[in-house]
């Protein structure tokens, strides 16, 4: 024997989704949110009708086949009214910010998303980007916060291991 510790194995979380009207938050293992899930709930008809019919899906437990996943990409440190720093400070966090992305890019291409992505400045901090990209699940799942997480761990994890979140 070597004596050489065996690798340890790639950061994993307990992930936890809460409902929230008609889409679910993402909670970490810290019990933080880290991010949204919409399920892909299909063409719905009526659509005048569609919070309702939505609801009973939700009751039902009905299954979905994915939805899209929106997460927090990137804070910039830059974009702060009171803003007042050295050059080299800006410099430091684009270039933090170009490393990020390109983590980003990596990670999308992977998931199969690269083309299939939207990026957009958070609803909560002007200074963070968030970005969405869809998710199928291997086959349908129900409408329940338990099978959703399991359906959405593998690409959580991936975001984990990849140090995006």
């Amino acid at each position: 024997m070597s004596g050489t510790p065996p690798p340890s194995p790639p950061p994993s979380a307990k992930w936890r989704l809460e409902l929230d009207e008609d889409f679910f938050r993402i909670y970490d293992s810290k019990k933080m949110v880290m991010g949204y899930f919409d399920p892909d709930y299909g063409e719905l008809h009526p659509p005048e009708r569609r919070d309702e019919i939505i609801e009973s899906m939700l009751k039902n437990h009905d299954v979905v086949p994915g939805g899209i996943v929106m997460v927090p990409m990137v804070k910039f440190g830059l974009f702060d009214t009171d803003l007042e720093v050295h050059i080299d400070v800006v410099q430091q966090n684009v270039l933090r910010v170009d490393e990020h992305l390109g983590k980003w890019r990596d990670f999308l291409a992977k998931v199969g998303c690269l083309d299939r992505h939207a990026v957009r400045i958070s609803h909560t901090d002007q200074d963070m980007l968030t970005v969405t990209f869809p998710i199928r699940f291997p086959k349908p799942l129900p409408l329940g916060t338990d099978s959703l997480a399991e359906g959405i761990k593998p690409t959580l994890d991936l975001l984990l291991q990849s140090g995006l979140s």
